[in-house]
């Protein structure tokens, strides 16, 4: 048998041992395949895409291509660690170091072909579906089908190819077998009882105080201002989570009788502080990953949310037209009819109304204000289908818009209107409303009092068209038509405007969603990288502790109980990490995400968890075989 050969059996005798870098090795590799099919597809590289979409993507891959890099270097040390025993025992039996390295560098490369023919291969068969949803969710306006990506398949496996071979050059490079007996003997060896600081244990509870508290009071643009300074104070502080708090919290576990000698419970917290020491820096990086991934989807997902919402919110109309002079008749009546002419062609049912809007000079402010009556406005607001108003003799009411970040300011109501016959009215009355579109507070007079007003400095003439029930892309599709042949400044189309808006958002999104799951299941797998290194140590634990009665029903509480606190602690974190990330990122808009915050976090937390119960069955497995 060849030294190549030995090298080679020794990956496929031992699957279990490198399936987990395998498989993590093969996703990264079909991730960035899967961006690459989208990056050369043809009909992302025609004049009918926008050419974002395209940049979008080759940006994706180059971040993914640099967190594989990372992410199988990681791996591989992680991998390597776990196999000092087995490297004590090859030396042993007469293997160099330079001999070891070179075995290290034939494994890891004959690993990394496969991982990128598998990827490939998985990526493939995959291609179709998720061309799929790539062309509902990007919105391009064209099928993307699937084709034969030779070009992403050359630079796949090209690309990956040379990462392996340079992690192989690296790894091999600097890999220190060590002393034989360190080796032999590395997982017998005593490390003491694991102590935590006192001091550090209260600073950790404090930095994470002081950048929650900052992170939930900061408004508007006070978010940049504060959001570095948070980012680092959280950042350390839940370092310290990890190296100290969870130390200190498990050692006061463990003095407390009650529950340390409560049924298995000394079992479980027997080497939990071991762990959580062993396992910190895994931890912390698994939860700032894992916060990453959070905060950067919720954000992408928050912000098309809020865009669509609060455009929806400010145009309640299908069709607004607003002429900027009355007298500009002629182009006034070309547009109206071509308006009608095209809502007539598409078959879609509209109420329609107009009326004029004057707009005055109101206690020398230099920004003229919209006075309206109040039948105008009814009937307005019946089109919408909100209240009406009501106002007796000598009362008027400030008008609101509801628009994002557009506080209402109570000091309009003490801003008197006098009118032309002398008298003023005190506005007494306030209200939020969307009926006119105006950027600024507006008051509205009963009809009498309106005519006793002064001549107005402009006029507008304010149309609107309401379509009947859903009339969905037939609306989108006048809308198009409409917006460039009248404009936007004189049109607004709010259905068009939404889907031009998550046609725009579509890709980010796409692209975000991707490197959010590559960060997430990166995260997940350096928990599961971390929970087999000490497996072989576990099974001569537990093989210890089944000889002294243990059932197997006690086996498995302890081993459940054991592996999702190793498995949720960072996970938990980055939870309430990003929950704060995105609250904070409402609080900066002024609107309310928590929708769309607890839609990303529970669909991330419900992977976790099917992710656990996956990794807990083969883990227990494993266990149970060796008792």
């Amino acid at each position: 048998m060849t030294f190549r050969q030995f090298a080679f059996n020794n990956v496929t005798r031992n699957k279990r041992l490198y399936a987990a870098y395998f498989l993590s090795s093969m996703f990264m590799v079909m991730v960035f395949f899967t961006f690459a099919i989208f990056a050369f597809h043809p009909a992302l590289n025609g004049e009918a895409v926008n050419s974002k979409a395209t940049f979008g993507l080759n940006v994706a891959s180059g971040i993914i291509y640099v967190f594989s890099f990372f992410f199988v270097m990681y791996s591989m040390s992680s991998f390597l660690q776990s196999r000092k025993k087995e490297f004590g025992l090859l030396m042993m039996l007469g293997m160099s170091t330079r001999q070891i390295r070179s075995m290290v560098f034939c494994e890891n490369m004959l690993i990394g072909f496969f991982a990128t023919i598998g990827g490939i291969a998985l990526g493939l068969v995959f291609a179709k579906g998720i061309l799929l949803t790539a062309e509902n969710v990007l919105i391009i306006g064209t099928e993307l089908n699937f084709y034969m990506p030779l070009k992403a398949m050359i630079m796949s496996f090209v690309s990956f190819t040379t990462l392996f071979l340079f992690i192989s050059f690296v790894v091999s490079y600097v890999l220190r077998s060590g002393k034989l007996i360190n080796l032999i003997k590395g997982d017998k060896k005593s490390k003491g009882e694991p102590r935590a600081s006192v001091f550090l244990t209260i600073t950790a509870i404090v930095l994470l105080g002081i950048g929650y508290f900052f992170a939930l009071i900061a408004k508007g643009s006070l978010v940049f201002v504060v959001m570095v300074p948070v980012i680092i104070v959280v950042i350390i502080g839940t370092y310290l989570l990890f190296t100290q708090l969870s130390v200190y919290v498990i050692r006061s576990l463990k003095n407390r009788d009650s529950i340390f000698w409560r049924k298995t419970n000394m079992l479980l917290f027997a080497d939990l502080s071991f762990r959580m020491k062993d396992n910190a820096r895994t931890f912390f990086m698994v939860a700032i990953i894992s916060t990453v991934a959070f905060s950067a989807i919720g954000s992408l997902y928050g912000f098309q949310s809020l865009t669509t919402g609060s455009t929806k919110e400010q145009n309640p109309y299908t069709l607004t037209y607003t002429s900027d002079k009355v007298d500009s008749k002629d182009k006034e009546e070309k547009d109206i009819a071509f308006i009608d002419e095209q809502l007539g062609s598409k078959q879609i049912e509209t109420v329609k109304d107009q009326a004029i809007l004057s707009y005055y000079r109101v206690n020398d402010q230099k920004t003229p204000t919209l006075i309206t009556k109040q039948s105008d406005y009814n009937r307005f607001a019946s089109l919408i289908g909100v209240n009406k108003i009501n106002l007796q003799d000598g009362q008027s009411a400030v008008v609101h818009f509801e628009r994002m970040g557009n506080n209402r300011d109570d000091k309009q109501l003490k801003q008197p209107i006098k009118l032309q016959s002398g008298i003023t009215l005190q506005p007494n009355v306030i209200i939020s409303s969307r009926v006119f579109t105006e950027m600024y507070d507006y008051y509205i007079v009963k009809d009498d009092a309106y005519e006793q007003l002064p001549k107005s400095i402009e006029k507008r003439r304010f149309h609107v068209w309401q379509a009947k029930g859903n009339q969905g892309q037939a609306v989108i599709q006048a809308g198009e038509i409409l917006t460039k042949q009248v404009g936007r400044h004189a049109l607004s189309a709010v259905d068009y405007e939404i889907y031009d808006l998550n046609r725009t958002y579509g890709p980010v999104l796409f692209i975000g969603l991707f490197i959010g799951i590559v960060f997430f299941v990166s995260a997940g797998s350096f928990l599961y990288f971390r929970l087999y290194t000490d497996l072989d140590e576990d099974k001569q634990k537990f093989k210890a502790i089944a000889k002294m009665g243990l059932t197997e029903t006690e086996l498995k509480k302890v081993l459940n109980r054991q592996t999702a606190i190793l498995f949720f602690a960072p996970i938990v974190v980055a939870l309430v990490h990003g929950a704060v990330a995105l609250t904070a990122l409402s609080h900066m808009f002024s609107y309310n995400l928590f929708k769309e915050s607890a839609i990303v976090l529970c669909i991330f937390a419900a992977i976790q968890v099917v992710y656990f119960f996956i990794v807990r069955f083969f883990y227990t497995k494993q266990i149970k075989l060796a008792i």
